[in-house]
């Protein structure tokens, strides 16, 4: 079996019972960092000494199809340096690498950087979308904020530091109004939660910022789509191989325009 161990993002007596339980029982531990793991082990205690296999995102794929069979035969736990595995951390392939062996998998729940960030942020939760870590690039960064311009959902990024500001920057440059928190350090010592408008943080965070950042931007008001921008999204979506049915259902959904008007007027420009 293969069991996705969930660890403490930063606060240790948020591990659980049943973790330390199968971390002591474990012969075999999938970790991304196996000095973290083995520092995690001495801190909680735990004297025995599985085997380890270091698995993060330079090897995760080579090693997805040996650790299913190692699953198969035994118990192997895999954990992230913090946090649910798998979660923009690795396990993903050893998931499908194990669902397509027939080997079973379950969970230890454990912490969660960007449940707990939407949680005390104080925007919306009743929808959400994590976006994994915002882009590095401008041109990539102009694309996200296009995007959340016309999304309604509460939008949740993991961001470096070093580029908070010039995300912040991005947003504010198009939404300055838009509802966002910045969530530092989350459940550590010096743990934070600055909420404002993007406008506001992106003045705030030029100051320089550190730490480990979770960033959290409220959803689009109703009514407030753009049909044009909604179209040249549709277009966008297409361009990059996306049917243009499906590609006017992802757009209606994010705007809460009709798919109907998009494919149509997405039809009607190929023909001027």
């Amino acid at each position: 079996m293969l069991i996705l161990a969930g660890t403490p993002i930063g606060n240790l007596g948020d591990a659980s019972a049943r973790l330390v339980a199968t971390l002591r029982e474990a012969e075999v531990l999938a970790c991304e960092d196996t000095r973290t793991s083995l520092k995690l082990l001495s801190l909680l205690e735990v004297e025995s000494r599985p085997r380890l296999i270091a698995l993060h995102e330079h090897n995760e794929r080579a090693l997805a199809e040996e650790i299913a069979v190692l699953a198969a035969a035994q118990d192997v736990v895999l954990v992230s340096d913090a946090g649910m595995p798998a979660i923009s951390d690795p396990g993903y392939p050893v998931v499908r690498a194990c669902i397509e062996a027939g080997v079973d998998i379950t969970s230890v729940p454990g912490p969660s950087a960007v449940i707990t960030a939407l949680a005390v942020s104080g925007l919306p939760t009743d929808r959400f979308a994590f976006e994994g870590f915002a882009p590095r690039r401008a041109g990539d960064r102009a694309s996200m904020v296009r995007a959340l311009a016309q999304e309604p959902r509460t939008s949740v990024f993991y961001e470096s530091p070093h580029r908070l500001a010039a995300t912040l920057e991005a947003i504010a440059a198009e939404l300055p109004d838009r509802a966002v928190a910045v969530c530092r350090e989350l459940t550590k010592l010096h743990e934070e939660v600055v909420r404002g408008t993007a406008a506001e943080l992106a003045g705030w965070a030029a100051e320089g910022v550190r730490g480990e950042i979770v960033l959290v931007v409220g959803g689009a008001e109703p009514g407030t789509a753009d049909e044009g921008a909604a179209l040249a999204r549709v277009q966008e979506l297409v361009g990059k191989g996306m049917r243009l049915k499906d590609a006017a259902a992802e757009v209606a959904a994010a705007t809460g325009l009709r798919k109907r008007d998009l494919y149509e007027a997405a039809l009607a420009s190929r023909d001027r």
